[in-house]
């Protein structure tokens, strides 16, 4: 079963073992994120930081942060279960004949819970503070690194709605903390939330805007996934939670949040204002810099009698954001295949900060077709970022690094299998010769064939005669020399 909130969550890692309690006192003013960091690169447990002074709520860190706490929190035994299972409801038939309806029902039933459950009363809104009762110096906010512009809320699930459709997106963006009662907002420009913004700015609207900190975890993962435009995110959480999102209107704001969340922040980001936001030291492991952007300004703060305020760093790989970003590779790699059924495997690595490599394996059918694939990945929704997509053949691992690399410098000739494209590049490409906009670069590390050109012999890969092997094999145990390899 999901868990409820984040005390559940809590409980159940530290039975796990994955859980480590943390009574030094340290200050969320780069302390924490010390620790949380070192330990991030250790890959180490999940920490609750209880002595936070000057403050009287705890730190949760880390909690995202190995594959296998990825998997736990969302249900699995393998977070590609996820994946197969949005196919399976994707592919699913009109059933014929009583036994296929009745094997439907489950799915059914699964449909039904990803709709929201509205309730009149919750957890979340214990304790209510409007007007100059707002303080955001009562949370331990971070500042994660020395040249930070500030301190920034770093996990926040940030919800607003379409200011003409009514449509709600869900999302992730940093905030960083100016006074008690403003922040920024974080909005890249090819981001939804940044859209609609874009529409009330024209229509000189204020956008209305609720940040729930620390929801069940597996909504808090949602709002990082890349659905599709108009997509609801609280949906999607509640088809992987199994179970439906409980959600409770806000105090001062014609919409809702999660119930279960630890702390809410309503306000709205008023049409034309700007502030200076930044510097942050980001998930590239460089700080970003410094640039304009929207203000959200708090009218009310709800929260828990006892709240937990959950948070991340990020910085230079491995971090907690590497598994999470992990996770939602591999449960839409399935849909991904829909669209492009001849990509056998993608591997984002870790060191390339998921928007920089792309490593693909494919079942290349003709002449130019992993450059087919290049630029159709191009025109997959947040895949637009991708810096560098490499292409194999369908029998490369494209999880090892070490074939990975050893293909690439073998199969490439530069001149022939590199194709550069100009377009859009993440905001955080400091890179990029203008902001949000620079060049991609695609290589073709697949077998040449005729038809793209080659006529040369392609040679075949050492392998050793398979009687050979099975001789070494036989008596391997006996020789002394270790594990075989």
């Amino acid at each position: 079963m999901p868990f409820n909130d984040v005390r559940e969550w809590i409980d159940a890692l530290e039975r796990r073992g994955e859980l480590k309690r943390i009574s030094e006192p340290f200050s969320p003013e780069l302390e924490i994120p010390e620790v949380t960091d070192r330990v991030c690169k250790a890959y180490g447990p999940a920490l609750l930081f209880e002595n936070v002074p000057g403050f009287d709520m705890p730190v949760l860190m880390n909690a995202f942060g190995s594959m296998e706490r990825m998997a736990f929190t969302l249900g699995v035994n393998d977070v590609n279960d996820v994946g197969a299972e949005i196919l399976e409801f994707i592919e699913a038939e009109m059933p014929k004949g009583l036994i296929k309806k009745l094997k439907l029902l489950p799915k059914v039933k699964r449909l039904s819970d990803i709709f929201p459950k509205t309730v009149r009363s919750a957890p979340c809104q214990e304790v209510v503070l409007q007007g100059d009762d707002v303080d955001l110096d009562r949370l331990p906010i971070l500042k994660c690194w020395p040249d930070d512009g500030g301190r920034f809320v770093t996990l926040p699930v940030v919800i607003t709605h379409h200011p003409e459709t009514g449509i709600r997106n869900v999302g992730m963006y940093r905030m960083q903390v100016y006074d008690k009662r403003t922040t920024g907002m974080h909005w890249h420009a090819h981001k939804d939330s940044a859209s609609q913004y874009q529409i009330a700015e024209r229509k000189g609207e204020r956008l209305p805007v609720a940040v729930a900190i620390g929801p069940d975890p597996i909504t808090t993962f949602a709002a990082t996934a890349p659905l599709p435009e108009g997509i609801d995110e609280i949906l999607f959480a509640g088809f992987l939670r199994r179970k439906p999102v409980e959600m409770v209107r806000c105090k001062t704001l014609d919409f809702e949040v999660p119930a279960q969340s630890q702390i809410v922040l309503e306000g709205y980001v008023e049409p034309g204002e700007r502030r200076v936001e930044g510097p942050f030291g980001d998930h590239t492991g460089y700080y970003s810099l410094e640039d304009d952007y929207p203000v959200f300004h708090v009218e009310c703060m709800t929260m828990r009698r006892n709240p937990v305020y959950p948070a991340t760093i990020v910085g230079r790989p491995p971090q907690e954001d590497c598994y999470m970003a992990k996770a939602t590779e591999r449960i839409f790699l399935p849909l991904i295949k829909k669209t492009l059924p001849e990509i056998v495997d993608m591997n984002l690595p870790l060191e390339g900060v998921f928007h920089n490599l792309a490593f693909i394996s494919i079942d290349k059918r003709y002449g130019g077709h992993a450059r087919k694939v290049m630029h159709a990945l191009w025109g997959l929704g947040q895949m637009m970022f991708t810096k560098i997509i490499v292409i194999f053949d369908r029998e490369v691992d494209v999880q090892d690094l070490g074939q990975v690399l050893w293909r690439l410098g073998n199969n490439v000739d530069p001149r022939r299998d590199t194709v550069f494209v100009d377009g859009p590049v993440d905001a955080l490409d400091h890179a990029a010769p203008l902001p949000r906009f620079g060049s991609k670069m695609g290589i073709d590390a697949t077998r040449k064939w005729p038809e793209e050109g080659f006529t040369r012999p392609w040679p075949e890969i050492i392998e050793m005669d398979q009687d050979v092997k099975d001789r070494v094999d036989a008596v391997w145990d006996t020789l002394g020399l270790g594990e075989t390899p």
